[in-house]
């Protein structure tokens, strides 16, 4: 998992590095502000993921339930990316000038993110596909998704960037292309499922597992939980966009490198979530403490020597992602942010997969609010002053107290009171 994630966000990564090298910080800015946009839509319904992961693995045992849950959270994915697809264009330019973007940045932003548009039922179907294989404990396609999809976007960009000279379109098509080409290699991955429906029948495998109704509502939680997480990045990118445009390309770098490690550590968290959940299933307090324990401990030891490798590889980073001198500065001057949050970060992650695979979502959603409303907005707030420290500032204390919230929560309710084994 650890590797299907780190491959992940490379997609942005290699745009982002792209971009950065074509001597005009336009086309790096408003790619990161149409991103900041596209997250609301896309990774906004990022529960179906998570709850499609939490339902599988509590359903492991069961390969009739397993098979109702697969066809019916496609069959909500792909209602869902409808509606993305049709709310997206009407809502773009609201959303563009709620972000500080400035006319030379809108036509560019916009076309890219109506492009990218286009992939909404490749991203979001995979999405379920990927959640519920976590569930199954069935990790190594997950990876083959995720490397197919970032080695074609790869390839791809460097055509339509580079060769083609089609600038941030030229991006936007390639991660749409590649998006689909991974959706594909998705459905491949779950062929016997969807082989055991087509031989069966849709309303034989739609009358096992959750209903439809009940898979929706479970998740608005997470709904809200991911929501409030991506205003959280959209505000920072706002943020940065009002103090500048060389500033928020440098934000926009510090941001997807953060990007990296968060994917890396979520490995752990993707982990828990199959391991918790089975566990639950089970009933089995000792599988589950155990289950946490060990995820801890690596988690901690990974978050370690990520950050060490950040303090020690800054400049080579740095000159890889961009060459343009003052975007390259911005991004040396804010680095040691970048250093300190991996490690700042780790047990938020960690337990929202453990909070997952038991289907304990309600405390995320609370959690999220709190940290977003309470934490990180008055923060701000209070080091406007700081300038562009005081929103790193923000957005560091912030992650630092997602942690701390979930992990008070933890012990009492969900360890120590959680079901004991049944023999």
């Amino acid at each position: 998992m650890i590797l299907a994630n780190l491959s992940v966000p490379l997609l942005g990564v290699v745009d982002t590095a792209i971009l950065g090298h074509l001597g005009d910080s336009r086309y790096l800015s408003a790619v990161a502000i149409s991103s900041s946009l596209l997250a609301f839509l896309y990774w906004g319904f990022g529960f179906l993921r998570m709850g499609t992961t939490g339902a599988s693995a509590q359903a492991h045992v069961n390969t009739n339930a397993s098979t109702g849950l697969l066809i019916k959270a496609l069959a909500l994915s792909t209602l869902i990316a409808l509606f993305v697809f049709l709310a997206g264009y009407p809502l773009s330019d609201l959303g563009l000038s709620l972000m500080n973007a400035d006319d030379t940045l809108q036509p560019i932003a916009r076309s890219y993110l109506h492009i990218r548009l286009y992939s909404a039922p490749a991203v979001l179907g995979t999405y379920v596909v990927v959640g519920w294989l976590i569930g199954q404990q069935q990790t190594r396609w997950p990876l083959a998704i995720a490397v197919l999809t970032n080695v074609l976007n790869i390839a791809l960009d460097f055509v339509l960037v580079i060769k083609l000279n089609l600038h941030s379109d030229g991006a936007a098509i390639a991660s749409v292309i590649s998006e689909y080409c991974g959706l594909g290699v998705a459905l491949w991955s779950v062929r016997a499922p969807i082989r055991q429906v087509i031989t069966l029948g849709l309303r034989h495998a739609w009358s096992y597992g959750p209903s439809l109704k009940q898979l929706l509502s479970s998740n608005v939680q997470l709904f809200v939980r991911t929501a409030a997480l991506l205003f959280s990045f959209a505000f920072f990118t706002a943020q940065s966009a009002a103090i500048g445009q060389d500033q928020l390309a440098a934000n926009a770098i510090l941001l997807q490198l953060m990007m990296i490690s968060a994917y890396g550590l979520d490995g752990f968290a993707h982990a828990a979530e199959a391991l918790v959940g089975e566990a639950y299933s089970r009933k089995n307090r000792a599988l589950l403490v155990s289950t946490c324990r060990a995820c801890a401990k690596y988690c901690a030891v990974t978050a370690i020597l990520v950050s060490a490798a950040l303090f020690l590889l800054k400049s080579p980073i740095i000159s890889l992602m961009t060459d343009l001198p003052a975007v390259r500065l911005l991004s040396s001057e804010y680095y040691t942010w970048l250093i300190w949050l991996p490690l700042l970060c780790a047990p938020s992650y960690l337990l929202d997969g453990i909070y997952i695979g038991a289907l304990k979502t309600q405390a995320m959603q609370w959690s999220m609010l709190f940290c977003v409303g309470l934490i990180y907005l008055p923060l701000w707030a209070a080091t406007q002053h700081w300038g562009n420290n005081g929103l790193w500032f923000a957005f560091s204390m912030f992650n630092l107290a997602r942690g701390i919230s979930l992990a008070l929560l933890l012990p009492p309710r969900y360890v120590l009171n959680a079901p004991r084994h049944q023999a």
